[in-house]
């Protein structure tokens, strides 16, 4: 019982953050290169907001 407890409040503490953060972190890293970060990161931006 106490297992399936934990597994039901996981899943509704879950949200669509849990799911885009590859999406952001891989725009977080992409954004460091210096003159083409934030063309490079676009589409990974794009990614996390349709997730979200």
């Amino acid at each position: 019982m106490r297992k399936a407890l934990l597994m039901l409040s996981c899943l509704t503490l879950a949200d669509c953050g849990l799911a885009a953060a590859p999406c952001r972190v891989g725009s977080a890293a992409l954004r460091i290169v210096p003159v083409v970060g934030d063309v490079a990161a676009a589409p990974t931006d794009g990614c996390a907001a349709v997730i979200d």
